[in-house]
């Protein structure tokens, strides 16, 4: 009987956090008719759940580390290395995230993905998203 309530407890979480992360970061801290600016902390070896960006987007990096990018079907994109301080710009465009900042320039992701945070520390960023 315990089993199951932990099984229970285990799944519940599991949906919780899935329906938190159903957006593009941890926690939502502002919303305007211009933009959206989102909290996202991944601990060490953590992996978002599948994630789908609709608008075109910055983020900061608070503490970096390698973010390990997987397709929507789990196949691997590759290690993206976010130095700490880095600042990005992103677009959003038929599907796919073009970067347009210096780091990265003309890298494209698509849209529909997930990531793991790959570095021995948290991972944090404060993401803005463009209405």
């Amino acid at each position: 009987m315990a089993l199951a309530a932990m099984q229970d407890a285990s799944r519940y979480i599991r949906t919780l956090k899935e329906t938190i992360m159903a957006g593009v970061g941890s926690e939502k801290v502002f919303e305007n008719d211009k933009v959206i600016v989102w909290n996202f902390v991944l601990a060490p070896g953590e992996e978002t759940p599948v994630h789908t960006h609709t608008l075109s987007y910055m983020w900061y990096a608070i503490e970096g580390a390698p973010l390990h990018i997987f397709d929507e079907n789990g196949g691997d994109l590759g290690i993206f290395e976010v130095p700490t301080g880095a600042i990005y710009s992103l677009k959003c465009e038929n599907g796919y995230l073009e970067v347009l900042s210096e780091i990265g320039k003309g890298a494209k992701v698509p849209a529909t993905h997930k990531a793991r945070n790959e570095g021995s520390n948290p991972y944090r960023e404060v993401l803005v998203e463009y209405k």
